[in-house]
């Protein structure tokens, strides 16, 4: 008779054999599963390669600008701006004594400055397209004159070959009959930037830099781009799908 404390375990219970088996006996992880298991690992290797070699190269690749240390994020862009390639001169037009802008925005832009002047509103053309040279003396030189940082003197100016001006599709626009409040947030208050808000997307320009902005850029109320082609939407791709 055996006493509860000595009754046999479940253990107990199951033949010593098939305790006990040799690794000979033992059953085999099949090759076919692990040759699919590694393929599977390689698979998903190769696929992550694709998918971050690119940012990779961006992010492990040389300061794209003389003179700047930053490199580009994961997403292209320096300091906050994408970049941007500088338009042929063959596409300008100008727009106002020594302004130029792509042809396809200037003949946006004049029906616009004519829209707004049949509603009483005087709309003017400040900045247009900027050389990648203009854009390096604009960064740099005035960075230095005032002291900045390249982060800080990024939120205000784009270093060149970021800027939207070289395409010659953005444009720099104020109040002819409130001048003071030209190129600064005050521009927001102007009979000019209401009409624009109502209007300007009636003509394919789109403020590209709004209060809050992804790309950290400082608010800027006076600058718009234009949208209204094809090669316009190409070149501006990027910066939409970030503001999504």
């Amino acid at each position: 008779m055996r006493f509860a404390s000595e009754r046999p375990s479940l253990r107990d219970e199951i033949p010593l054999a098939k305790r006990t088996l040799s690794p000979a006996l033992r059953p085999r992880r099949s090759w076919r599963m692990a040759l699919a298991g590694g393929g599977a690992v390689l698979f998903s290797a190769g696929a992550l390669a694709l998918i971050f070699a690119k940012p990779l190269r961006r992010v492990l690749a040389p300061p794209p600008v003389q003179g700047l240390s930053a490199r580009l994020s994961l997403d292209g862009r320096l300091l906050g701006h994408f970049p941007y390639p500088e338009a042929p001169a063959t596409s300008l037009q100008e727009v106002a004594p020594g302004v130029v802008l792509h042809r396809d925005a200037a003949s946006a832009l004049l029906a616009l400055q004519s829209a707004a002047a049949a509603d009483g509103v005087e709309i003017r053309v400040l900045s247009a397209f900027r050389s990648i040279a203009l854009q390096k003396r604009l960064f740099f030189d005035v960075k230095s004159e005032r002291n900045q940082s390249a982060v800080e003197r990024a939120r205000v100016s784009a270093p060149p070959g970021f800027s939207e001006h070289s395409t010659g599709y953005a444009v720099d626009l104020g109040d002819g009959r409130d001048p003071a409040a030209n190129l600064s947030s005050a521009f927001e208050r102007t009979a000019a930037y209401t009409w624009l808000k109502a209007n300007a997307n009636r003509f394919h320009f789109h403020l590209s830099f709004p209060q809050g902005n992804r790309q950290g850029v400082s608010y800027e109320p006076w600058h718009w781009r234009f949208e209204g082609s094809a090669d316009a939407l190409k070149t501006f791709a990027s910066a939409q799908a970030f503001e999504r």
